[in-house]
């Protein structure tokens, strides 16, 4: 069970991702009314989850029955600009980058120990 706990920012959404004794922090889009390629998705109890191997994105976590969107992933990415709905981790928040929106550090080694600790499908749950 993975289970993340949002601040919503007027250039972000940050959160706190928990997965037993697991924590991690996650950086996605503005919540825009979760129009498709600007928006973060809604805040729900029951979404599924899965590891899934993307075409673009390597090992990633497939995030499934979000309404309205498709293809919402938990992958490894650092900046909002290289996200279009889905949702990066990392290690800490920082500014990295002169675009004076909020980071996410060491995201590929974060993911991967997220990953090493599922099962093949579990829930997610977002607030």
């Amino acid at each position: 069970m993975i289970e993340i706990n949002r601040w919503y920012q007027n250039d972000c959404t940050l959160g706190r991702l928990t997965c037993g004794d697991f924590q991690c922090w996650t950086l996605e889009l503005p919540y825009l009314y979760n129009q498709q390629n600007v928006s973060c998705i809604h805040a729900a109890e029951a979404y599924k989850g899965r590891k899934h191997i993307s075409p673009n994105n390597g090992n990633v976590i497939a995030i499934d029955n979000v309404l309205e969107r498709e293809h919402i992933q938990i992958h490894s990415g650092n900046y909002t600009s290289q996200i279009r709905g889905c949702i990066l981790v990392g290690d800490a928040i920082k500014f990295l980058n002169d675009d004076k929106i909020p980071d996410v550090t060491n995201s590929k080694r974060t993911l991967e120990k997220l990953m090493s600790l599922l099962p093949d499908e579990f829930n997610i749950s977002i607030k």
